[in-house]
This record gives C-alpha cells, sequence and structure tokens, in this order.
C-alpha cells in the first residue's frame, strides 16, 4: 500500500484537487440553475426559438386577418346590396308619386268624371306614314285594356282610339289617322259634329270637323270636345281647337280644320280609360 501511494500519490492527489475545485464551482449555481451544457444549447437556441414564435404569432395574425377581411367583403357586398336596394324603392316612390300626382290633376281637370278607370301605358313606337300615324303602348288585354277605348295624355287630351289589342300591347290610332273617327261636340254652343282623320292633312298633322249644322257658326279658336252620343266613348274629352274654317262654293260653311291639343311627337306616357261612367 505505501509503495501504491508512493509512486501513484501524486496523481491521487491531483484527481481529488480536480474534484474538489468541480464541486467548489458547480456550487457557486446555486439551486435551479442549469448545468453548463444546457446552459450553453439554451444560449445558442434561443434566436431560433424567438424565430419561432415571431413566425407563429405571425401566421396566426395573418389567419385573423384574412378571416376579418372575408367577414368584411360579405359585409360590404351585403351592404351594397340592401343600397341597390332602397335607390332601386326610392326611384320606384318617386316614379309612383309622378304617376299619382298626374293622376290626381286628370280628375281635377274633369271633376264630373271621377269615376273613370285608368290604365297608364308607355309609348313604346311611334308609326308615321303617308297613310297611318299611330302608337304602341306597352299595355295590353292582361291589363284590361280593350278596343275603343280612349287614349288620353297627362293634361286629359285626348290622343286616339285603341285599334288593335295584344297581351303586353296595344295600338293607338291617333286623332289625326286616316281611319281615327268619333262624336264631337263646339264646347262654346254644344253643337254636334264628327272630329274625323283627313288623308291630304295627316302630313300637316291636322284633322277634319264634318257634319256641322249649316246655319252653324264657327270661330277660330273654338274648343271642341267629345260627344259621349252612343255611350261607346265618354264625354268632354278635348280632341283640339278649329284652325279654320272652309266654305263651299255657296260660301256656306263646309267643315272646319282642327288642330290636336295634344302633341303626338312628345308623347312617351298616356292614360288609357279602361272604364268610365257615362254623363248625362
Amino acid at each position: 500500500m505505501k509503495e501504491f501511494f508512493s509512486r501513484h500519490g501524486i496523481w491521487i492527489l491531483l484527481v481529488a484537487v480536480i474534484v474538489t475545485v468541480t464541486m467548489a464551482v458547480l456550487s457557486t449555481f446555486g439551486a435551479g440553475a442549469a448545468a453548463p451544457v444546457q446552459n450553453a444549447v439554451g444560449i445558442v437556441s434561443a434566436p431560433f426559438r424567438a424565430a419561432i414564435s415571431a413566425t407563429a404569432n405571425w401566421i396566426d395574425g395573418r389567419i385573423r386577418f384574412a378571416g376579418d377581411y372575408d367577414a368584411l367583403k360579405e359585409e360590404n357586398a351585403a351592404l351594397k346590396e340592401r343600397i341597390a336596394k332602397l335607390e332601386e324603392e326610392n326611384r320606384q316612390a318617386k316614379a309612383d308619386s309622378a304617376e299619382n300626382e298626374r293622376l290626381r290633376q286628370l280628375l281635377n281637370l274633369r271633376p264630373q268624371q271621377r269615376s273613370f278607370s285608368y290604365e297608364t301605358a308607355m309609348v313604346v313606337d311611334h308609326t308615321r306614314s303617308n297613310w297611318t300615324r299611330t302608337l304602341t303602348l306597352n299595355k295590353g288585354s292582361s291589363m284590361g285594356i280593350e278596343p275603343k277605348d280612349c287614349v288620353i295624355n297627362a293634361e286629359g287630351y285626348l290622343v286616339g282610339v285603341v285599334s288593335e289589342v295584344g297581351a303586353n300591347w296595344s295600338t293607338v290610332l291617333t286623332t289625326v289617322d286616316t281611319d281615327f273617327e268619333i262624336g264631337a261636340t263646339v264646347f262654346r254652343s254644344g253643337e254636334a259634329a264628327i272630329a274625323a282623320g283627313d288623308f291630304n292633312l295627316m302630313p300637316e298633322g291636322m284633322l277634319r270637323l264634318n257634319f256641322v249644322s249649316a246655319d252653324s257658326v264657327l270661330l277660330n279658336g273654338d274648343l271642341i270636345t267629345t260627344s259621349g252620343l252612343g255611350g261607346y266613348y265618354p264625354a268632354g274629352l278635348v280632341v283640339g281647337s278649329v284652325e279654320e274654317v272652309v266654305t263651299d262654293d255657296s260660301g256656306a260653311m263646309d267643315y272646319a280644320l282642327l288642330s290636336p291639343a295634344a302633341d303626338f311627337d312628345e308623347l312617351t306616357e298616356v292614360f288609357v280609360i279602361t272604364d268610365f261612367t257615362i254623363v248625362s
């Protein structure tokens, strides 16, 4: 044993010193302190852990942003649809209000004809040639329109008479068309006559007042209205006014030229009288 310690004692002492120093160094870290190797690994991996955490947070933020963006897009689309619907309702309300106002004006013009039933229609075509002058409307039999219904404008002036009807369209002979004819009355005197289109006058936008009594006196500007005789047409609708009185060779009155009250070229909307009460 002595020989062993004499030979190896220095090495044993060196190992003991190293162990003692190591234990002293480790004791300085205190309880809960990381081991040197673990600490070194932690130092090296810390930036990577921070980068991974930041990346995860960024991805999570993007996912939440995408979800919020899609929700905002859907909400924005719904709001746009709602706004468009409200704008359409507002336009329709304005159109209905304007139509109601025109109807009120018509009723005020003819208070004795309050039983009139009107169907509003839009003029979709104007036909003008050497032998005809008609209008095409966007309403027909499905809306109660029938042949011989009178058609007036917003002022209550006679535009013409329905001549042909389809399910969703109708044709109107204007008062200057060669096939137009209606019982008429001289408003000032109450004399009966016939207002009719004329082939020669149609290019000038005029019509004739025929079968006027030989002893009647017509004045330029005399108002001519519908007579309502026979019950086919309502009475009191303004047809036009006397423009000129034409005499025959003997000097007696032959017929009168009438200027229509309605301006056909400007018509975009008309009112079809689908029903009325005859006023005696």
